[in-house]
């Protein structure tokens, strides 16, 4: 089975947008990835569309509610015909553990957690009154996570190496930011190349600007998928 590596990430305000850049893609190149602006506005409808066209969406939602209601959002968002959805690591154990139940291992959905945001500094933690670094933070709520039985993490390149170490090589590791070397990192402060993420151990690489605005989107992902083949080629 076809496993691209490419998520593109459909940050666009309406359908419209949208399914104009996702002619221009190729489902055998790359999945796509829906957040909350675009599902807010379009609702449940794109995704279906989306899925019939051949591509599988990871859905970029972020549940984090009390475990009752996670479970049922997480069932409803497999229904969906999701690939991939997502919960906050921060609503804890239970929470975790619910999200798994109502999605079991094996299911065609992969369940996966957000540990802290990337845009949190250390003043933003102290905020909140959570202990330690961010990268210690995102340690533990990955370990948490993998204890959960998730399928893995989103994570900046920066961890993956090390979460990669300790949590082995079959808990997933998604990872945005990415941006080809020849593209400039816009609002984004931590960004590495396709071929860095993948070194660093990343399964799955979210990219967003460098794909949904180029002339030609298809070409962009033809040339990074031909570059994390040669890496896997020599390894």
């Amino acid at each position: 089975m076809h496993d691209p590596r490419i998520i593109v990430a459909l940050d666009f305000p309406s359908a419209e947008d949208a399914l104009l850049l996702v002619k221009k893609l190729n489902p055998d190149l790359c999945r796509l990835k829906v957040g909350k602006e675009l599902f807010t506005a379009v609702g449940p409808q794109l995704i279906e569309k989306l899925t019939h066209q051949g591509f599988e969406v990871f859905l970029d939602l972020k549940f984090h509610d009390i475990p009752n209601t996670v479970a049922s959002a997480c069932k409803a968002a497999a229904n969906l015909g999701a690939w991939m959805i997502n919960v906050h690591a921060l609503g804890g154990r239970k929470m975790l553990t619910a999200a798994r139940e109502a999605i079991p291992h094996g299911s065609a959905t992969k369940l996966i957690a957000v540990t802290l945001l990337t845009s949190m500094d250390q003043s933003d933690i102290m905020d909140i009154g959570l202990q330690g670094k961010p990268e210690q933070i995102v340690e533990r709520l990955a370990r948490l996570a993998n204890d959960c039985e998730l399928d893995g993490v989103v994570c900046s390149a920066l961890e993956a190496s090390r979460l990669r170490q300790q949590l082995g090589n079959d808990f997933c590791l998604v990872t945005p930011g990415i941006r080809p070397a020849d593209c400039q990192s816009d609002d984004q402060k931590r960004t590495t190349t396709p071929k860095q993420g993948i070194l660093n151990g990343s399964h799955y690489l979210v990219i967003g600007r460098p794909i949904t605005q180029a002339k030609n989107p298809v070409s962009v992902c033809q040339q990074i998928n031909s570059e994390i083949a040669k890496l896997a080629s020599n390894h």
